[in-house]
Order: C-alpha cells, then sequence, then structure tokens
C-alpha cells in the first residue's frame, strides 16, 4: 500500500500532490491538523469555514482532514461528491456526548423550545435541532432566532453559557464540553498574562476556564476569528488559549509576531490521528468515504443552511 512512500518520507508530499491532480480532489485541514497536513491543503480553517468551501468545491473528491462530523457535514452539503477522512477513528468526544435519542428526550420536556446545535454534533443531532451554529456564528445565530423563543444549546456547555451571557437570552445547556478546552487551567491564563504583559490574550469560547473573569479576555474567538486578529492588532505577541495545532499556522501567517500557548498539552488526540501518509493512501484507496443517508442528509440540511446563512 505504501512501500515506496515509507522508504521515501520526502517523497510523500510530491505523492500527495500527483495523486490529487490525478483523482481530480481538494484537501481541506481543519486548524488543529499537524503542521505537514496543514501545508499540503488546499483550504485551511475553522469548521464553517471549511463547510463554507465544501459547499463550493468543484472537485470529483473532498479529502476531508478533520474529524468526522466534519466529513459528514462536507457529505449532506455535497451530496454528488466522493467525501472521504484519511482516518475513521478521528472522532470527537465532544459529539459523542449527545444522542438523537437523549436530544428528543430533552426536547419533549421543553415542548416549543427551539434547538440550536454546534456543528460539533453528528448527522443525525443535526437532524433533530433546528439550527447549526459554529463557535464563530453562534451569537448572531441566536440573535435571529425569534426573542420569545426558549433555547436548548447542544452539546457545549462552555460555548452555550459565553452566548447566553452575550445574548441575555433563555438558553438551556446541554452538560457536554470539549475535553480538550475543558482542561485548560484558568490558574495557567492568569500567570501567562503576568509573564506576558504587551501579550493580547485570545480565548476559545469551548474553554473550561472561560469563568466570568476571563469574560474580559483581550479576545473571545473562534479559531478563525483568532487567525485574523494578529493581522488587525499591533499587539507583537499573543497567547493563545486554544488547540496547539493552530499555533502553526499563526507562525507561518505572522512570522514577525510571538504566539504562546497557555497549555502544551492542549493536543486533540482525535485532530492528530490524520498523518500526511493517511492522506496519500487516502487517495490511493479512495477511503474512507463518508457517506450520510439522504433521508438523514435532507433532514440535517435544514439546520445546516440556517447556519450558513448566518455569518
Amino acid at each position: 500500500m505504501t512501500t515506496a512512500a515509507a522508504k521515501h518520507p520526502s517523497s510523500l508530499r510530491d505523492q500527495v500532490l500527483a495523486l490529487k491532480r490525478e483523482r481530480n480532489a481538494v484537501i481541506l485541514a481543519h486548524n488543529y491538523q499537524i503542521g505537514e497536513v496543514q501545508d499540503i491543503a488546499d483550504f485551511v480553517g475553522d469548521s464553517l469555514g471549511l463547510s463554507q468551501t465544501a459547499a463550493k468545491a468543484t472537485a470529483d473528491v473532498i479529502v476531508f482532514c478533520g474529524v468526522h462530523f466534519m466529513a459528514e457535514t462536507a457529505s449532506i452539503l455535497c451530496p454528488t461528491k466522493k467525501v472521504l477522512i484519511p482516518d475513521l477513528e478521528a472522532g470527537c468526544s465532544l459529539a459523542d456526548m449527545i444522542t438523537p435519542e437523549a436530544l428528543r428526550k430533552w426536547k419533549a420536556e421543553h415542548p416549543g423550545a427551539v434547538v440550536v446545535a454546534y456543528v460539533n454534533t453528528s448527522a443525525a443531532v443535526k437532524a433533530e435541532s433546528d439550527y447549526c451554529c459554529t463557535s464563530s456564528n453562534a451569537v448572531k445565530v441566536v440573535e435571529s432566532i425569534p426573542a420569545d423563543k426558549e433555547i436548548l444549546f447542544v452539546p457545549d456547555q462552555y460555548l452555550g453559557s459565553f452566548v447566553r451571557e452575550k445574548t441575555g437570552r433563555k438558553i438551556h445547556l446541554w452538560p457536554g464540553y470539549c475535553g480538550v478546552h475543558s482542561e485548560i487551567p484558568t490558574e495557567r491564563d492568569l500567570e501567562m498574562k503576568k509573564e506576558h504583559p504587551k501579550a493580547e490574550f485570545l480565548i476559545h469560547p469551548e474553554c473550561g476556564c472561560l469563568t466570568p473573569q476571563l469574560m474580559q479576555a483581550d479576545q473571545i474567538l473562534s479559531t478563525e476569528g483568532m487567525m485574523r486578529r494578529p493581522g488587525i492588532s499591533k499587539a507583537p505577541e499573543f497567547i493563545v488559549a486554544t488547540e496547539t495545532g493552530i499555533i502553526h499556522r499563526m507562525k507561518k501567517q505572522y512570522p514577525e509576531k510571538k504566539f504562546f500557548p497557555v497549555s502544551e498539552g492542549a493536543v486533540c488526540g482525535y485532530m492528530k490521528k490524520i498523518t500526511l501518509e493517511k492522506v496519500l493512501w487516502s487517495l490511493q484507496d479512495l477511503k474512507y468515504e463518508v457517506k450520510v443517508p439522504p433521508e438523514l442528509a435532507v433532514k440535517a440540511k435544514t439546520a445546516i443552511d440556517r447556519m450558513m446563512a448566518v455569518v
């Protein structure tokens, strides 16, 4: 399968690029992917940007270097395309914290409530939801919902709490969380602000350390918001509270500035499952295809389309 590639790792990039052209493929990578995968991608971004790019793709094959729910979203938006994920074990513990059965039961307890599902959910959960959102547009999505409606927010309690604080809306929170962001310690955030007084503090709203005190962080942003911020800020340094994969892209895009992760241990094992070798194998064997059943895709697409309409 990959004997030649294994013997000549330096040629992996060339092999991937050649196969990409041969397959008429596009490679999409999330900001948390390892550096060499980001570097080979045609587009690197957050969940919303990746969804938007997938929807516009003219390629026959989409190789999605992210996690499974992202590939599902691409499949829903591009039903005629072959959507591949290089490792089927690239899942998401946050997405696993809510099931369609549990959501249906919760909805029954709150008749008339509007369900807003973070994009970090399975297609089956999206199909039970009224709206999807990403961390970059969650506040705007909630603001677009009639003010008299109560909201059920799944599955991330920290993002939901942030949105509730920003909008003042009646939002019920599902008790889910990202295992990486929830473990970023508040104490370390405060220590780093003292160590780097000239640095601007960027924090992701999934962070469990997002206490009322840290709501006063310089910038509470999605990963793509974090990527844009150094380009408009005069700060020479940035403290970054999110998964460490984004630091690669930050350093590459803003070489004149310095970036310090709050926690070197903030690493998503699922995101790191995809390697350059697996991207090559995926293109060689056209695996692993992610295909959402049509009847499920139709239901989930309504919530996704509403997310895509709010930017």
